[in-house]
């Protein structure tokens, strides 16, 4: 049986990918109806959330950040500022503007601790359209890496993402998490990656 996967060296010996797109960050309830009605021109979007890291046992924070993200530009929703408005709240709950993101179960968890009345609908995981080609890599960096041949710096990762304001590299770096899982979502059901000659491409080890 033959699967593909990447080590972390390989990958780390990739050129970084930079997200070079405009980038509008959301921080006022009064901006939001606006963006996402540029959103809603589209039929598939990038989706990812960011929540502000926990260090110490017992500490919980609610999502701050969703990003989503079309062909042209990201939008960060500042949701730790604003809250999940309605107009925004419908754009998640519409099954005509599918929402593509990685591990969007989590996501969707946090988005019900920010409104208990939210219904997901139109949401693709990444994940799921990896796995029948054979990729067994689950995490974003390296199923990008063997896709594109570039790699994702997580270096903003565990920044607060509750600042006052997000430096440069942190809406960068969120803004290109959403738009990456626009690319993988275009790549593969545009038929452009062909599993059979991955160089990543290897048999299975066996199970012990």
């Amino acid at each position: 049986m033959k699967v593909i996967s990447i080590d972390k060296e390989e990958v780390n010996k990739m050129p970084v990918v930079a997200f070079n797109k405009p980038i509008y960050v959301i921080d006022s309830v009064s901006q939001v109806r606006a963006a996402v009605a540029v959103l809603r021109h589209h039929a598939v979007i990038g989706f990812d959330t960011e929540t502000r890291p926990t260090f110490h046992r017992g500490e919980r924070h609610k999502m701050a950040l969703i990003q989503l993200s079309s062909p042209n530009e990201a939008f960060l929703f500042r949701t730790c500022f604003i809250g999940l408005p309605e107009p925004l709240l419908r754009l998640l709950q519409s099954k005509r503007v599918k929402k593509v993101g990685l591990s969007v179960h989590d996501d969707i968890h946090g988005l019900t601790r920010l409104n208990e009345a939210f219904r997901p609908a139109g949401f693709v995981d990444v994940q799921d359209m990896v796995t029948p080609f054979g990729i067994t890599d689950l995490g974003l960096q390296k199923i990008y890496a063997i896709l594109f041949g570039k790699k994702i710096s997580k270096s903003q990762q565990l920044s607060n993402w509750e600042a006052k304001t997000l430096t440069e590299a942190q809406q960068r770096y969120a803004a290109l998490d959403a738009y990456s899982c626009l690319q993988i979502y275009d790549l593969l059901t545009g038929g452009g990656f062909n599993a059979e000659l991955s160089p990543y491409r290897h048999d299975a080890e066996p199970q012990p």
